[in-house]
């Protein structure tokens, strides 16, 4: 079976119910997800996953949550080769050019870990609507796909 881990920040509880839309959707196709909160959750975790997922929200200006520094920075250290990987985020378009950056940083320290991008990654303006779920389905469809394509 198929394995993932879903790791989420959230102030607004956007971002966790972005979590639970690509958990849901994974679980549909078979897989076995852990969905945990980024500050309970150590970056090594995903070592003994299949598909590694983070769901996250951008601070003020283009700042990453201050609870997942620590897994942000443990990230970076690790070794995910051959992993599969998608970055989703809940932002504000307010912030213009800081809209989602978080997203961003995330994708760049997951391609340095030798993780594979398994899905384009996703950025949803505020609560997630009818759009931004066929948005996150497809990308945990294409996380799934993708894994089985490098295993067949």
């Amino acid at each position: 079976m198929v394995t993932a881990q879903v790791v989420f920040a959230t102030i607004t509880g956007n971002n966790e119910d972005v979590a639970d839309i690509v958990t849901e959707k994974m679980e549909d196709l078979g897989c076995q997800v852990t969905e945990t909160e980024i500050s309970q959750t150590d970056a090594a975790e995903f070592e003994n996953v299949d598909i590694c997922v983070v769901c996250a929200y951008t601070y003020d200006e283009g700042s990453l949550p201050d609870e997942g520094m620590d897994f942000y920075e443990d990230l970076q250290a690790i070794d995910l080769t051959d992993k599969i990987y998608g970055v989703a985020g809940s932002g504000d378009t307010f912030y213009g050019e800081y809209y989602n950056t978080t997203v961003d940083h995330f994708d760049a320290t997951f391609q340095k870990t030798g993780a594979i991008r398994g899905a384009a990654p996703v950025k949803i303006n505020l609560a997630p609507d009818q759009a931004a779920i066929d948005q996150l389905d497809a990308m945990a469809q294409q996380l799934v796909d993708t894994y089985h394509a490098k295993h067949s």
